[in-house]
């Protein structure tokens, strides 16, 4: 770095229309370096001593000659510690265009080194920048420059920072157009920050008062399950969960299904099948037939007229989108996925079968940290697309008799991490007695976990019939339990 400092004249940047006067306030001028005519911004300490120098060459490039560590904001020298207010710019020409459209009088100044470093010369300043009433930060409006005002407005005390906005990039840009007055506006209109997320409660009214969203609810097909979650919602998290092979995946066909032929667009993402069998599910349910069964073992008799007919109302239909994929998939690049259904494709509600499959793919590691992850991730994703979710979750196997065998399902059961319940909407457990003499198609559905009106315990049964393929509510699951031992069968 070299230290030498240079002697630069001041005077008008014609272009610019900012005056001689406000560049010999600032220190502003033009010389000649190594040959080159360059722009001179001098930066002073407290005591109006130069200490360094940003020198800026036609290409605009820049070079700091002096003390860059000392540096601090430019033009600070200029004005007192105190006072109403102060308008921090993103750059020494924005700094005396603000100033000159103030007739010189009211504190402006600059960060040094643009956006990017933006928060970090407030931090350097912060003790003087603490003096004023306000601080109002005049960024560029472009991406970058709003970022980098949100991060400098953290810094402040509550209530001091304010973000100033433009109609044009930035502010000599509005000189250059003549727009003075607007400039002046910006700032006597500028708002307090408030960080994304946190909403005065006085300005809820409108919100409270108007009648809910379209899509904030449907019913589930069941009406025992209705009865206690209030139908699904958008912009949450249904977890459904039980042992192995007790009709999970059936649950998410009926549903899915259920939601198309209700008007739904949805994205569903197998992770343990073919999209040529979720398609085929889909199919056989509108149907009412097993035909990935029946075409599988050669005895599919089915009018070519009707299966068409089933593909065009479900599959086919437009509103059906399936990711075709077999096995486990990394975290980022399901996310990307489920991102890309919802915001191009226009899918309302994402199935996804299952976590389990989606951690197993991350590589070595604590299952329990990454399931953590993932369902931030998963929580996070559904509050910024405000689509609902609907997940399959495994359980851990409990002590005694198992899940294959009717054990009743809880949340403590669920696999690999607490996580999983805790930023789930709802959870719904799924039980059934594979082994049972009696009924061992009958599967109960148990809420678990119902954060949207609190109410827990058993909602209906449903029956598999397996002439049909399909699932269907067959009783009340309160009056179907019967107590029994713990070695034996609940169903």
């Amino acid at each position: 770095m070299n230290n030498r400092l240079i002697d630069a004249e001041p005077g008008p940047l014609v272009k610019r229309r900012i005056s001689e006067e406000t560049c010999r306030l600032f220190g502003y001028g033009t010389a000649e370096y190594n040959g080159q005519p360059v722009q001179v911004a001098t930066y002073c300490d407290e005591g109006g001593l130069a200490i360094a120098q940003k020198v800026r060459f036609k290409n605009k490039d820049f070079r700091i000659l002096g003390h860059s560590d000392q540096m601090l904001l430019y033009g600070r020298h200029l004005w007192k510690s105190t006072g109403r207010m102060v308008v921090v710019t993103e750059g020494e020409i924005d700094a005396m265009t603000v100033s000159q459209c103030q007739g010189n009088k009211w504190p402006v100044v600059s960060v040094p080194n643009g956006a990017h470093s933006a928060a970090k010369a407030i931090k350097k300043n912060l003790d003087w920048l603490e003096g004023f009433e306000s601080v109002i930060l005049m960024f560029d409006m472009d991406a970058p420059g709003q970022h980098a005002a949100q991060e400098c407005a953290l810094l402040l005390s509550p209530g001091k920072a304010k973000i100033a906005r433009l109609p044009e990039k930035d502010p000599n840009e509005m000189l250059v157009k003549g727009q003075t007055k607007q400039i002046i506006d910006a700032i006597w209109q500028a708002k307090v920050f408030r960080p994304d997320g946190i909403v005065a409660g006085n300005e809820l009214w409108e919100s409270i008062s108007s009648p809910p969203e379209a899509e904030a609810r449907i019913d589930y097909p069941w009406s025992g399950l209705n009865d206690k979650t209030y139908g699904l919602r958008q912009r949450e998290l249904v977890v459904l969960c039980s042992g192995s092979g007790i009709g999970k995946s059936s649950v998410c066909r009926e549903l899915a299904h259920w939601l198309v032929t209700n008007g739904q667009t949805i994205g569903y993402i197998a992770l343990e099948e073919s999209v040529r069998r979720t398609a085929l599910g889909l199919m056989g349910i509108h149907l009412n037939r097993p035909l990935h069964i029946e075409m599988a073992t050669g005895n599919a008799e089915i009018p070519s007229a009707d299966l068409k007919s089933a593909f065009e109302s479900t599959v086919g239909s437009g509103r059906v989108f399936l990711y075709d994929h077999f096995g486990s998939m990394d975290s980022d690049n399901l996310l990307s996925r489920i991102r890309y259904m919802v915001r191009a494709l226009g899918c309302d509600w994402i199935f996804l079968d299952h976590l389990s499959i989606v951690v197993s793919g991350l590589g070595d590691g604590d299952e329990r940290r990454l399931i953590d992850n993932t369902m931030t991730a998963l929580r996070s994703l559904v509050e910024e697309l405000g689509c609902g979710l609907i997940l399959v979750s495994h359980l851990k196997r409990p002590e005694g008799r198992g899940h294959e065998e009717g054990a009743q399902t809880s949340l403590a059961q669920l696999r690999g991490s607490a996580a999983i319940g805790q930023l789930s909407d709802i959870v719904i457990g799924l039980e059934r007695n594979q082994q049972a003499e009696d009924n061992p198609d009958q599967m109960r559905v148990r809420v678990l976990k119902n954060r949207f009106s609190g109410h827990t315990g058993p909602a209906c049964l449903l029956t598999y019939d397996r002439d049909t393929g399909r699932l269907s509510e067959s009783g009340d699951a309160a009056e179907g339990l019967r107590p029994v031992p713990d070695e034996q069968p609940e169903f």
